[in-house]
């Protein structure tokens, strides 16, 4: 852990920063890649945005946990491997403990999203998977993404964290899309830190742009996020992603 100022960081044994809370504002969202983690709110009706549960895969600083809890008053579960950062996070990043609205579990992530016992109960899944040297995603395979896919409910959207310097951008997004379709996964321009956030819906119906324009404009006033930002950032899948896809359709076809 440490702190410049008037922000905390949690650091896990390296100098790569799993997450941020400033002191003051413990609520406030303060990685702009985690404020991105919440772009899934654009595609959300203004009417059902905060309904239902969130799950965050990875726990980090807790900064989603606590919006979500807190901000958007959503039933909330984090996921979290490692009991140290859960303990932390309880110590120094305001991290209140369970409640009504709150379940933190101590668990893998992947055995979580693959437990039936937890499909079709979220509306919104944060995933944000890195070890202590931050390389790549530590799930990140079709079958994980299959299972993410599983856990969501019907028109309920994921947000994944690409970013490490053995992470492929390219590789990830087509397997998401292989499960998802490709007609429902976007993904926003990367961070100056390069972070790129995937979003991919399970049966989400995309609405106008005007639509959209007033979704972000709520956004920025109810919960004082860059949503405007945030929609010109929005990309569909590259063409080269699509290319894979195709491919990869092309050789199952003649299997």
């Amino acid at each position: 852990m440490s702190e410049f100022d008037g922000v905390r960081f949690l650091h896990l044994d390296s100098i790569w920063v799993q997450g941020a809370m400033r002191l003051k504002k413990p609520e406030k969202l303060e990685l702009e890649y985690v404020q991105r983690m919440m772009a899934w709110l654009l595609w959300r009706d203004t009417r059902e945005m905060t309904q239902g549960q969130a799950v965050q895969l990875g726990l980090g600083a807790g900064a989603l946990t606590r919006f979500c809890r807190k901000q958007l008053k959503m039933k909330t579960t984090a996921v979290e491997i490692n009991p140290t950062v859960i303990s932390a996070n309880r110590h120094w990043f305001h991290l209140p403990d369970d409640d009504e609205r709150l379940r933190v579990v101590n668990e893998d992530a992947g055995a979580w999203v693959a437990d039936a016992a937890n499909w079709g109960n979220a509306q919104v899944l944060n995933v944000d998977l890195y070890d202590h040297e931050a390389a790549a995603p530590v799930l990140d395979d079709e079958a994980f993404y299959a299972d993410c896919h599983r856990v969501l409910a019907d028109g309920g959207l994921m947000t994944v964290n690409l970013f490490g310097r053995s992470a492929s951008f390219t590789r990830s997004a087509t397997r998401i899309a292989k499960v998802f379709g490709s007609d429902q996964v976007w993904h926003l321009t990367p961070t100056r830190e390069g972070n790129t956030i995937v979003v991919a819906g399970r049966g989400v119906a995309v609405p106008e742009r005007e639509v959209l324009e007033q979704r972000a404009a709520h956004i920025e006033a109810r919960h004082d996020l860059p949503a405007t930002k945030w929609l010109k950032l929005v990309r569909p899948l590259p063409m080269n992603v699509i290319h894979q896809l195709q491919a990869a359709a092309a050789v199952d076809t003649d299997e």
